[in-house]
């Protein structure tokens, strides 16, 4: 962890507002995507060269074993337009929920699940085919303070959307309680770049490229800033590691995408005993 602003993730959540001041910080990040949402998957696309819908995939395949288990129940949080959704779908011998506390993103997610079920196939994410929309059900719904009984799922899930929370260690708390013993986690997360010369490219162009390319496409001004202000003051891949294991989950671990840029976590919740 860089210095001491990171020392207790309790202080942290997004840069839009203090982590104290849950309900103003929420309130505006929800504003924030409402804007954007129109033009949020063609910019994802564009701005990571479709990597954003092979690092789900991927991470969706981390974590099909839990899955593949007869009726698995799992929860993909602050799910945006619905694509870890669908990944999770295409493993699943259960079902998958996706929830979101943004409307608007939540409303092209069911739009694009309609589409995929009518057999239209131009927003199926990156690798799958005809994903299962039948185990696909979307809700909306606060990671904060989620409607779910504790102990309900096999497995939670949060694809770029954790940092965006306005308590980190709140939402850890109720991914926590919401999972079985045993359940696991999946955060799939903007990280810290560790390849030497990819790393100062990539930043240049997080910093200074992606806002300039993102607000003139979206004609929205912020929402591209705020995002590597956003990434860097989120845990680096050890710290989250480190914080996942002080909140009660066991065997945390990471995988880096291209050196860092993404990094998918994995942990579970510890057993009674």
């Amino acid at each position: 962890m860089r210095g001491t602003k990171l020392e207790r993730l309790e202080q942290t959540g997004s840069p839009l507002g203090p982590a104290d001041q849950v309900a103003e910080t929420a309130r505006a990040v929800q504003t924030m995507f409402a804007r954007v949402a129109p033009r949020y998957d063609f910019l994802n696309h564009l701005l990571s060269a479709r990597f954003d819908l092979w690092w789900r995939r991927v991470a969706a395949e981390q974590m099909r074993h839990v899955l593949a288990c007869p009726g698995s129940l799992a929860a993909d949080l602050c799910c945006g337009t619905g694509d870890l959704t669908f990944a999770l779908a295409a493993f699943s011998a259960g079902r998958v929920v996706g929830a979101d506390f943004c409307l608007p993103m939540l409303e092209i997610a069911r739009q694009k699940c309609a589409r995929l079920a009518g057999g239209r196939t131009e927003h199926h994410p990156s690798g799958i085919s005809d994903p299962p929309t039948d185990k696909a059900h979307f809700i909306g719904a606060d990671a904060l303070s989620l409607p779910f009984a504790s102990g309900a799922f096999n497995l939670v899930t949060a694809a770029f959307g954790f940092r965006n929370l306005a308590n980190y260690e709140q939402g850890l708390r109720e991914i926590h309680r919401v999972l079985k013993p045993g359940g696991t986690i999946g955060i799939l997360e903007f990280s810290r770049v560790t390849w030497p010369v990819v790393g100062p490219l990539f930043r240049f162009y997080f910093r200074h490229v992606l806002p300039l390319i993102g607000t003139l496409v979206s004609g929205v001004r912020g929402p591209y800033q705020y995002l590597p202000a956003s990434v860097e003051r989120f845990p680096d891949q050890n710290s989250l590691t480190r914080v996942l294991t002080e909140n009660g989950f066991v065997n945390a671990r990471y995988r880096n995408f291209l050196g860092g840029v993404a990094a998918l976590h994995l942990a579970e919740k510890q057993t009674p005993g």
